[in-house]
């Protein structure tokens, strides 16, 4: 059962000041805070990258604000809650022309933020949550888990055109952003981090028994492998080749930050936005940015779930803030907590040093930074996106029956091949319904057969009394 969190009107100064200092409180070593800080970028990066290349995006100001934001939601949950762009608005954005402006991506942005600050503030998005059936939710964060690695494995096998969204030619295998590149970064994380299975806060009596099993030697040598801030160096190393690849990046930096505006949206860019941006977003965001990944922080982080209503209103009220300002428009993502989580986040201050990141990079390069990640090896960026993939789809595999593995595997492949989350929802839900109802009609059959057979046993002793 989900927990809301204690409002701050009814909060003294104190408490508000006790909560936070938990919230930040490293629940792992920095280096595996720091890791998971990063954790979440392989979807990050290509979005911003791509949406500054076609819709002329302000990457200063989306910066800016969604540092802010990485603060707030690191203090409110206490969990390394990722800020993402909203993945169908920015699809639209880019991919389908004529291409949205960015008044049209802000539009759709306040749109979807207004749906869901309205199924927040009414409790209608904790009665979804409460009463959707688990497979279905498990359903939908395998799709987007699958398809997240699906994605990772064209970033790594093939050169991008981020600002036509589209694999081009098979990538290389030798130079600054080859497949042996990518590869190499992919074995360093696996030798460091495993399956991603060296943390046991959840059961320390596991860690014991696993331990007893192994000899000390090779104990002690997967503890310093442990250790190892594996998404950071990877991530740092990246950022390193960039400026190999093109040296000249050098002297298009300039120092500063760009001019915050506010945004002029006319009411043509309102219907525009709302009809080819907030449609296709409005069911995603209720699904991945507030259902599963309240259900993923239970799974995750069992003291310290996530709120439906809080995640909802925190998703409305950060665009309702940002958007007018020309930032993109953000949700909360179960990648981007699968990826964070995978690589050492445990705590909100895992977010919080994200926040940090990008506000020093937004007040000192502004604008100018999109040239050194314009350069940024994509391999190494499908790399993290790969584990942030596979960690969310390993989310699904507590399916306690085949009936309900049936229903999640289902609502899975309706997803992936239409390439819609609500249609694979709605086809979960059928289908639930569908076995429950088979299964009611069968039980009444048997009540009336069973009691038939218990009538007809009376009528027989019945008559054999004198």
């Amino acid at each position: 059962m989900e927990e809301e969190a204690p409002s701050l009107s009814t909060t003294s100064p104190l408490l508000l000041h006790e909560r936070c200092r938990h919230h930040l409180r490293l629940k792992t070593t920095l280096c595996a805070e720091l890791s998971g800080a990063v954790g979440d970028l392989g979807t990050y990066i290509p979005i911003i990258l791509a949406l500054t290349l076609v819709s002329h995006l302000d990457l200063s100001t989306t910066l800016i604000f969604t540092a802010l934001y990485n603060f707030t939601t690191g203090l409110l949950f206490g969990i390394p809650m990722p800020v993402q762009p909203m993945k169908s608005i920015a699809a639209v954005a880019i991919s389908e022309s004529p291409h949205l402006s960015l008044p049209q991506i802000a539009a759709a942005g306040l749109s979807t933020a207004g749906v869901l600050l309205l199924l927040g503030a009414t409790g209608l998005m904790s009665f979804l949550y409460r009463f959707l059936p688990f497979p279905v939710v498990r359903g939908v964060q395998l799709s987007q888990g699958l398809s997240f690695a699906f994605t990772a494995v064209k970033y790594i096998r093939f050169n991008q055109d981020l600002a036509a969204s589209k694999s081009t030619s098979p990538r290389p295998w030798l130079g600054l952003d080859g497949l042996l590149l990518a590869l190499s970064s992919l074995l360093f994380i696996v030798l460091a981090t495993g399956a991603g299975d060296n943390d046991h806060t959840h059961n320390p009596s596991t860690e014991n028994t696993i331990n007893r099993r192994r000899s000390p030697r090779l104990n002690q040598r997967l503890k310093v492998l442990s250790q190892i801030p594996a998404a950071l160096v990877v991530f740092l190393f990246g950022l390193i080749l960039c400026f190999f690849r093109d040296i000249s990046i050098l002297g298009d930096l300039k120092f500063g930050p760009s001019k915050i505006t506010l945004l002029k949206i006319t009411w043509e860019d309102w219907k525009i936005g709302f009809v080819r941006g907030a449609i296709p977003q409005i069911p995603l965001s209720i699904l991945n940015s507030v259902i599963a990944v309240c259900k993923l922080s239970g799974d995750l982080f069992p003291d310290r779930e996530a709120s439906a209503r809080t995640v909802s209103i925190s998703v409305g009220v950060m665009n309702f803030v940002g958007c007018w300002f020309g930032a993109m428009p953000v949700c909360h993502g179960a990648g981007g907590l699968a990826g964070q989580y995978r690589f050492g986040g445990r705590s909100g201050a895992s977010v919080v040093f994200l926040g940090i990141g990008k506000l020093v990079l937004a007040l000192l390069f502004g604008n100018s930074f999109v040239s050194v990640l314009n350069q940024f090896p994509i391999g190494i960026l499908g790399v993290l996106l790969l584990f942030a993939g596979i960690e969310l789809a390993m989310a699904s595999k507590d399916m306690n029956s085949k009936e309900e593995s049936f229903v999640m595997l289902v609502c899975a492949a309706v997803s992936l091949t239409g390439s819609s989350s609500a249609l694979g929802f709605g086809c979960g839900i059928l289908l639930f319904l569908l076995l429950k109802l088979r299964e009611l009609e069968f039980s009444r059959v048997g009540f009336l057969k069973s009691r038939s057979e218990e009538s007809s046993k009376d009528d027989e002793a019945t008559s054999l009394i004198p």
